[in-house]
């Protein structure tokens, strides 16, 4: 027997489809981002970026975002969804989720795998340094670099993180499911906003949404190899029934 072929039936009796799926989504998250990132530096993507961001601007008065007054209101609330303050509440309520199950194990994943990817997000800034859109004004106040968006990548990496992690101890696929679309849906809303507001280009937006798509997914791999060990509370299954109950320390 070939060592190609040792490694196939040792993969078939070893890992699951599912793992496998997500393995190759954060690969193709993080290409994407190196490819993305690439152009960038490269100038390749201003002429888009800039596209799109005057598309969003009162033609003639580009001090104005299109739509009416609430509107512009409501995008600087959902762009407070990024901010580090309602992350941390965030995260904090996930935490005390798990703690109510008595799940200690996976409040210590939690916060390393937010604090992790929140950190990531800072370092990526700094490597990158793009300076902030100067094509139209800011309808917040912005002091960091731009690439990746801070506020987007910290959102994905919180809420999709989180939900990842809250999502695999549910019963049922439905509240899965929404548990999970959720997240993303709050992902999303905060980086259409920084958008919106003209505090970021949109290639910035959809960076900061590569990399935390592909940080929480690598978080949902590990937790799953880390239940396996018993260090974190296992997968629910999906014809549980709800409740609480202590998980795995």
């Amino acid at each position: 027997m070939t060592a190609g072929r040792r490694l196939t039936d040792w993969a078939k009796r070893n890992v699951e489809l599912r793992t496998l799926v997500v393995l190759a989504l954060v690969v193709g998250g993080l290409w994407a981002f190196g490819e993305l990132a690439d152009e960038v530096l490269e100038g390749e993507t201003r002429s888009l970026d800039e596209t799109i961001l005057l598309a969003l601007r009162t033609p003639g008065d580009l001090a104005d975002p299109i739509g009416p007054g609430w509107v512009e209101v409501m995008g600087r609330d959902l762009t407070a969804l990024g901010g580090a303050l309602v992350l941390s509440l965030f995260t904090a309520a996930v935490a005390g989720f798990f703690v109510i199950r008595r799940s200690w194990g996976m409040v210590a994943f939690l916060i390393a795998s937010v604090g992790g990817g929140i950190l990531l997000s800072h370092g990526a800034k700094l490597l990158f340094d793009r300076p902030r859109p100067d094509l139209v004004p800011h309808g917040v106040e912005v002091i960091t670099s731009s690439f990746p968006s801070g506020h987007s990548m910290m959102a994905a990496v919180t809420y999709l993180t989180l939900g990842a992690l809250v999502a695999r101890v549910m019963p049922g696929r439905v509240l899965k499911a929404y548990i999970l679309t959720l997240a993303v849906v709050m992902s999303a809303m905060v980086g259409v906003s920084r958008v919106y507001l003209g505090v970021h280009w949109p290639t910035d937006v959809l960076a900061g949404w590569l990399a935390g798509a592909a940080w929480a997914m690598a978080c949902f791999l590990v937790a799953r190899l880390l239940a396996r060990r018993g260090a974190v509370e296992p997968e629910a299954a999906p014809e549980e029934s709800g409740g609480l109950r202590g998980g795995a320390s």
